[in-house]
C-alpha cells in the first residue's frame, strides 16, 4: 500500500514524536537522523520534552493510535463472533427469495407453560416472537428463536379465544368468554383499554388496520370498534348463529365471518358495512377463515406473485373440508378432503399457491391448490387437536397450539 504524502508525513512526525519520549540516549540519536532526514514532518516535535529530564513518560500520538488498532481488532473478535451465533440461530431460514417456505417435522421447539388448552396462536408481524392464548385465561409471549417463555399478560378472567396484532405490531387486542376485548402496548405490556359490548363469549377479535377492530361473538354479532377511544360505531347482525371466525383482507376493505351457521359473511369495513355476499356449501360448523397476506413489496420490475389471489378466501369445517372461494364471483372455486376430522384452522400460504391446515386428526396439511392434491402432512403434529396454526407472511415462521397445552415452531424450507 502507497501512504499518501500528509501519511508520510504524519507517521514520521508520530515516530519522531515516540522516540523523543524514551529515556535512552540512542532512541535521541535515532530522532535526530530522523529529524535530519525529513525536517518538514519533525519540525513540531522539536521542542517536546525529553521523558529523561522530567521523568515521566507522555502518552504519545503513534502509542494512542497502536492501542486503537488494538482496541478495533477486540472489537471485530466480538461483533464475529455474533454474527456466528447469528448465523447458528437462522440457519434453518432460507436465502432471500429461495423456497416456498412449507413446514417439515421435527418441531423446532416445544413450547410449555399453559395451564388449559391452547385456543390462538400469533406470530408479531414484526419481530421473531409469537403470542397464545388459552382456557387457563391468559395469554403468553414467547421468543421464536430460542423457544423461551417471556411474559404472561394477565387481566382477562376467563378463556381467551383469539389473540392479534395491529399491523405494525405495536399493540395487542385479545378475545375471551369473559365477554371483553383487551388491547394491550406491547412496549410495556400494559392492557390500556378493555372493549365491553357483546352479551356472550368473544370468539374472535382482528385488526382492521392501527385504528380500527372488528369482533365476533357467540351471541350472533360482528361489532366494529375504534382503537383510540374504544367505542363500538357499528354492530353487524347478518348472522343468525354463534360467530366463531373472522378474516380481514390485507388492504382492510372487507371482513368475512362465520361460525354456526355454516354461511360466510364478506362485508366492507367502512361506511354502512354492508354485506356483498353470502358463501355457502359447509355441511357444518365454520371454524376458521384466511385470506392471503403477502409481502407489501416486490423486487423492482416483477408483479407480485399472489396479485391474482387476493380476491381468494380459505374456510375450514367441522365438516372436514377445506375450501377455497372467489369474493368477486361469490363461489366456491375448489374443495379439498384430505382431513379425517374437524378441520380447526387454516391459512392461505403468502405464495398464493398452497393451504395450510390444521385438525383434529392431530395433523398439519399443506395443500397443493393448483394440483388439487395433499403435498405434504406432518402427522401426529401434537399429541391432541391442533387447535390453531400461524404464520410469518416474509419470515420462515410457523407455529401452532394444541389441546395437549404445547406450542410448537416449525422450520420451513
Amino acid at each position: 500500500m502507497v501512504l499518501t504524502e500528509r501519511q508520510r508525513r504524519d507517521l514520521h512526525a508520530g515516530i519522531h514524536e515516540y522516540l523523543l519520549s524514551q529515556s535512552d540516549e540512542a532512541f535521541h540519536r535515532a530522532a535526530e537522523a530522523l529529524a535530519a532526514a525529513d525536517p518538514a514532518a519533525c519540525k513540531g516535535n522539536s521542542t517536546a520534552t525529553k521523558a529523561s529530564s522530567t521523568g515521566s513518560k507522555a502518552t504519545t500520538l503513534l502509542e494512542k493510535k497502536w492501542t486503537a488498532v488494538s482496541r478495533l481488532q477486540k472489537k471485530v473478535m466480538e461483533m464475529e463472533k455474533l454474527v456466528a451465533q447469528s448465523a447458528k440461530i437462522h440457519a434453518h431460514r432460507p436465502g432471500a427469495g429461495g423456497g416456498k417456505m412449507l413446514p417439515r417435522p421435527p418441531a423446532v421447539h416445544t413450547m410449555n407453560g399453559h395451564r388449559g388448552n391452547i385456543a390462538c396462536v400469533e406470530v408479531h408481524p414484526v419481530f421473531t416472537v409469537v403470542v397464545s392464548g388459552g382456557e387457563d385465561g391468559t395469554v403468553k409471549v414467547w421468543d421464536h428463536e430460542s423457544g423461551q417463555f417471556m411474559r404472561t399478560l394477565r387481566g382477562h378472567t376467563n378463556a381467551v379465544h383469539s389473540v392479534s396484532f395491529t399491523p405494525d405490531g405495536s399493540y395487542l387486542a385479545s378475545s375471551s368468554s369473559d365477554l371483553s376485548i383487551k388491547l394491550w402496548d406491547f412496549s410495556t405490556y400494559a392492557c390500556v383499554r378493555t372493549l365491553r359490548g357483546h352479551d356472550h363469549t368473544v370468539s374472535s377479535v382482528k385488526f382492521i388496520d392501527n385504528q380500527n377492530i372488528v369482533s365476533a361473538s357467540r351471541d350472533a354479532t360482528v361489532k366494529f370498534w375504534e382503537f383510540d377511544t374504544g367505542f363500538c360505531v357499528h354492530t353487524n347482525n347478518d348472522h343468525i348463529e354463534w360467530v366463531r371466525c373472522l378474516a380481514c383482507k390485507q388492504d382492510g376493505s372487507l371482513v368475512a365471518s362465520s361460525g354456526n351457521d355454516t354461511w360466510i359473511n364478506v362485508c366492507q369495513t367502512t361506511g354502512e358495512r354492508k354485506s356483498i355476499c353470502q358463501l355457502r356449501g359447509h355441511q357444518h360448523v365454520v371454524e376458521s377463515l384466511s385470506f392471503v397476506v403477502h409481502s407489501q413489496s416486490s423486487p423492482p420490475g416483477q408483479r407480485n406473485p399472489v396479485e391474482s389471489v387476493n380476491d381468494h378466501l380459505v374456510s375450514g369445517s367441522r365438516d372436514r373440508s377445506v375450501r377455497l372461494w372467489s369474493i368477486s364471483a361469490a363461489n366456491c372455486l375448489s374443495t379439498f378432503n384430505f382431513h379425517e376430522n374437524w378441520v380447526r384452522s387454516v391459512i392461505l400460504h403468502p405464495s398464493g399457491m398452497f393451504i395450510l391446515s390444521s385438525s383434529d386428526d392431530r395433523s398439519i396439511r399443506v395443500i397443493d391448490i393448483k394440483a388439487n392434491r395433499c403435498r405434504q402432512t406432518i402427522e401426529n403434529a401434537h399429541d391432541h387437536f391442533v387447535s390453531s396454526i400461524a404464520m410469518h407472511h416474509t419470515l420462515p415462521i410457523l407455529v401452532s397450539g394444541s389441546v395437549d397445552q404445547t406450542i410448537k415452531c416449525w422450520p420451513l424450507e
